[in-house]
């Protein structure tokens, strides 16, 4: 079995609540708990997901919903994933980053540019797997399509030339709703799932592209990378130990970060038995045992490093944290 985060359904209770449907019976019946339905951050199955989806679409004669559901769906819900997407200087370097990077949402998942499939000069074809197996899923292979056709609107702030679309499927709800959504031509019963789109696409400059916000972000998906997905505790330390001395140490932006709102964050390390206060401090606390014993910086550029106001807090978090003053802990260094 195949995993894939939970942020994967986001939107789809408020869709069967409108068809009235019941979302907690349907995932129960599906494999899925539902709490799946209201949470970014569960490891679910792939197949369950995929089980779900259709179960809906069928019992509520709507063989358009994974199109309704990718309309509610915002690249936020990629978490760090999505902070270094954004934050990527064009449509390429997104991609790349994506490409990586995106087994932090589903580990059998891919994204790969190939040649135009119908040979046409200056095209290129991005192209979506789905499954290990080769499968492609209806509803599940509309979501995942209609989302990063979206997201690339997002990321560009508008088209980013699209040339047609092409599904490996005849699709139940006919070409009209897909057409309209993507505003391309669509083909069905093709090879594989595709995005035919111009060569230079890769070129297009995002509308939010920041290099040092990248950089943090492709740090927190490598700490990721070892474990899969992680506490929001051990999340928020490894944010702030990259963010310190670079911007400015609030839960505000840290949420920012992680995609999170700043309530939600604080509910999530409340449920974990934590502070964001806490958290920044022990980062702080072994910052400056770091700086304090491998450097010879200045007492008041430690200070300034570790996001305090002036070299006296330094003293006074010190004596807290060790019964020492900053020089005695360089000292004994």
């Amino acid at each position: 079995m195949t995993v894939i985060r939970s942020a994967g359904i986001r939107g789809l209770r408020s869709v069967v609540a409108e068809l009235g449907g019941d979302a907690d019976d349907l995932a129960r019946r599906s494999g899925l708990p539902p709490e799946a339905l209201d949470s970014d951050d569960l490891l679910v199955s792939d197949v369950a997901m995929a089980v779900l989806l259709e179960t809906a679409a069928a019992e509520l004669a709507c063989p358009d919903l994974a199109l309704r559901v990718a309309r509610r769906q915002e690249i936020a819900m990629l978490g760090p994933l999505a902070l270094a997407i954004r934050s990527s200087p064009t449509l390429g370097e997104a991609l790349e980053c994506t490409s990586r990077y995106l087994f932090v949402h589903s580990d059998v998942m891919r994204l790969t540019v190939e040649p135009d499939p119908r040979g046409a000069r200056g095209v290129v074809a991005l192209r979506l797997d789905m499954t290990a197996e080769g499968s492609y899923p209806v509803q599940g292979t509309d979501l995942t399509m209609a989302f990063v056709h979206r997201a690339a609107l997002d990321l560009v702030g508008g088209p980013y030339g699209l040339r047609s679309v092409e599904l490996p499927y005849d699709p139940p709800a006919g070409l009209a709703p897909y057409e309209e959504l993507y505003g391309a031509p669509v083909h069905p019963g093709q090879p594989v799932a595709r995005l035919r789109v111009v060569a230079g696409f890769a070129a297009t400059p995002t509308v939010s592209g920041d290099e040092d916000t990248r950089r943090i972000a492709l740090a927190l998906l490598q700490r990721r990378g070892a474990a899969a997905l992680t506490s929001t505790t051990a999340l928020v330390h490894a944010t702030l130990a990259q963010s310190i001395g670079t911007t400015r140490l609030e839960i505000g932006a840290v949420a920012r970060l992680l995609a999170l709102h700043p309530r939600t964050l604080q509910r999530r390390l409340a449920a974990e038995g934590t502070t964001f206060a806490t958290v920044l401090d022990d980062v702080r606390r072994e910052t400056a045992r770091r700086l304090l014993t491998t450097t010879d910086l200045p007492m008041a550029r430690v200070a300034s490093a570790l996001g305090l106001a002036e070299q006296a807090a330094l003293t006074r978090a010190a004596r807290r944290w060790w019964g020492s003053t900053p020089t005695q802990v360089r000292r004994a260094g």
